[in-house]
């Protein structure tokens, strides 16, 4: 019944995450559109894909739809902005109206022109021609609901959806061909009478040299078999007609359903196999540091216990020497008057610590949301937008945690605890952001952050997080600080040299390692679905993985202080920290590895800012993980401390 029992919680977790995978909600209501209503054909930024001769990602770099060097056909008056969300900016969308004619189950595959045909220059040509090369798509949102291609994937023979078409294409020569006319299939589903739905939206790209403009918004589109394909010149100027065709064809999905096809699943099989190792090893390691753990303490407990019961003034040699042994062997209690001294700088462990409870409040929270399908992929940017909502709030438990750690410690620097611990960390990494973003606006990427919305982050942080944090600090002072279970001494005792497994740098690699290798399966996951722009919805999966992970980290942590009282090292609270950190520095590795692997930087630019952004990530996880062992091995000095009598 043992092992069973520990297993039934890891199958139900199992269950949850397979059913709440593919589980999301609408997010939206439903527009119901009459015929010969307008269906709005909405563009966004042109984002790089997969290249196919090596299937690597070539630029980082995204740029407007009515970039002047595109020569896309632009609306009557100027293009309009739609409104976003806080976090879709963010993210990079830059989502705008065009000139594309959709009324419901009209016009049906009648062939249409954009505008007048546009001039292409030798700079501009050259400019379309090296965005062809690095697969380019466009992004285009009918209803809300993204253009896609149908794709098959060759692994499970399922077909897919992905987002996005290209921008042109490559003979076997190399040469590039613009993309100027666009066959769009709208899926409908009839949902009652003159009640249409968009279902599903396809789009299937050709170029065509011979297609006209007829005047009157009508063109001659051409034959997708017969026409030649149209190739920019880069030493003569090169005039382009932008033709489409819209097909309206019923469907019996059903609206709720429509992103299921855009929600896929990549070597499904891999993915569980990766998972479940990773479970099952996770398992046998905490059962092993828990046994370890028990067996150890046990002992010790028994032998303080039956020294206590000893008289002392009848002890004969024998006996104290056996005595002596048995203090010789559980080192960890001869350090009792010094494992709760005040650590080195105290002010800045206790400003990491709070903004790591920060944090982790702020992941647990998020990744539950997505879990029971509050951050539907409709809602664009919904996922930054609630991750700043919760770093907002949630300021106030980082300035609290501060603040009661600190004055724990016996700190004194009250002022500068309360000013940094909402500055400091959320400081760093807005000037980090900040510094990445002025790359993007030197190569005129719509992925760069407006000034007007960083005035707004600002504005966030200094009007709402700041207050809230020093709420929350002035509450933390006002508590009476943790109470120690034991005293300490005056005079700090002597730690002895210690063997190398227990050094800074070797204990950090060792323990470091452990939590990395609960999440590195999804960690690739995660970076796959963030620099390819696919949808990443498996937040089961994902709160599996954080689970194992925090379980992890605080298992091993314990275990090395365990290891370093024994040692008669009561130096624990910055290693406890620095070594759960370390794990960030595995993230890190990782992050090059997949750079070698998946991606190929054709520009310093690019370089920078995929180190810029993993470095963020990986500082990040170093607050995270960092806390998380902390507070772990905390509680676990606490505890056996205050389980032993000491005279």
């Amino acid at each position: 019944m043992g092992p069973w029992r520990l297993w039934r919680p890891c199958i139900a977790l199992l269950t949850i995450s397979s059913t709440v995978s593919a589980f999301y909600l609408p997010g939206v209501a439903p527009t119901s559109y009459k015929k010969g209503q307008q269906v709005p054909l909405n563009v966004n930024r042109l984002t790089p894909g997969e290249v196919a001769t090596d299937h690597q990602l070539h630029s980082v770099f995204s740029f407007d739809y009515y970039h002047p060097a595109f020569k896309f056909c632009k609306p009557e008056g100027e293009p309009k902005y739609v409104s976003e969300s806080l976090g879709s900016i963010l993210f990079g969308d830059r989502i705008m109206s065009s000139p594309y004619d959709l009324k419901m189950l009209e016009d049906n595959g009648v062939c249409k022109a954009l505008c007048e045909k546009q001039e292409f220059n030798d700079k501009s040509a050259r400019f379309v021609n090296a965005r062809i090369l690095d697969f380019y798509n466009l992004n285009w949102l009918v209803d809300g609901l993204p253009a896609g291609i149908p794709w098959t994937d060759g692994s499970t023979n399922t077909s897919y959806f992905q987002r996005g078409f290209p921008l042109g294409s490559l003979d076997e020569q190399g040469t590039a061909y613009l993309h100027n006319h666009y066959d769009i299939n709208i899926d409908y589903h009839e949902a009652g009478k003159d009640k249409y739905r968009v279902v599903g939206v396809r789009v299937y790209p050709s170029s065509r040299a011979d297609n006209q403009d007829l005047g009157g918004g009508k063109g001659n589109c051409g034959n997708r078999d017969t026409s030649p394909p149209l190739a920019l010149s880069e030493t003569a100027n090169t005039d382009v007609t932008w033709t489409y065709a819209v097909y309206w064809e019923p469907s019996t999905t059903a609206w709720a359903t429509r992103w299921d096809p855009y929600l896929h699943v990549f070597s499904p099989s891999i993915h569980w196999f990766s998972l479940v190792n990773s479970a099952v090893i996770v398992m046998f390691l905490v059962a092993m540091v828990a046994a370890i753990l028990m067996r150890a303490l046990k002992k010790d407990f028994a032998r303080y216990q039956r020294l206590e019961t000893f008289n002392l003034d009848d002890l004969s040699g024998a006996d104290g020497n056996a005595e002596d042994g048995v203090q010789e062997d559980s080192g960890w209690k001869l350090v009792h008057g010094d494992v709760f001294r005040t650590p080195r700088n105290p002010l800045m462990l206790s400003v990491f610590l709070g903004n790591g409870s920060q944090l982790f409040v702020i992941t647990a929270t998020t990744i539950a949301f997505a879990l029971f399908g509050f951050l539907s992929p409709s809602n664009r940017g919904s996922l930054g937008t609630v991750m700043l909502l919760l770093w907002t709030i949630f300021s106030f438990i980082g300035g609290y945690v501060s603040a009661r750690v600190y004055k724990t410690f016996g700190g004194e620097a009250w002022k500068k605890n309360i000013a940094l611990t909402p500055t400091l960390i959320p400081g760093i990494v807005f000037s980090m952001f900040f510094l990445l973003n002025l790359f993007l606006w030197a190569k005129s990427s719509s992925g760069a952050v407006p000034f007007t919305t960083m005035l707004v982050i600002l504005g966030i942080w200094f009007v709402i997080s700041l207050p809230l944090s020093f709420a929350g600090s002035w509450i933390g002072f006002k508590h009476s600080p943790v109470t120690p279970p034991v005293r300490v001494n005056q005079i700090p005792r002597q730690i002895p040299p210690a063997p190398t497994y227990l050094r800074p740098l070797p204990s950090m690699a060792l323990v470091g390692v452990l939590p990395f290798g609960a999440i590195f399966v999804e960690l690739y996951f995660v970076l796959n679905n963030i620099w390819f722009g696919k949808v990443y919805y498996m937040f089961g999966f994902l709160f599996l993985c954080y689970g194992i992970m925090i379980i992890t980290c605080a298992a091993v942590t314990m275990l090395l202080v365990y290891f370093l009282l024994c040692a008669e090292n009561y130096h624990w609270q910055w290693r406890a920290f620095l070594t759960a950190g370390a794990s960030a520095g595995y993230v890190f590795i990782n992050a090059l590895l997949y750079w070698m692997s998946k991606l190929s930087f054709g520009s310093f630019t690019g370089a920078v800012l995929y180190l810029g952004y993993s470095a963020l990530l990986s500082f990040l996880f170093f607050i995270l993980t960092g806390t998380i062992g902390f507070f772990s091995s905390w509680v676990f000095v606490h505890r056996i401390y205050g389980s032993i009598k000491i005279d």
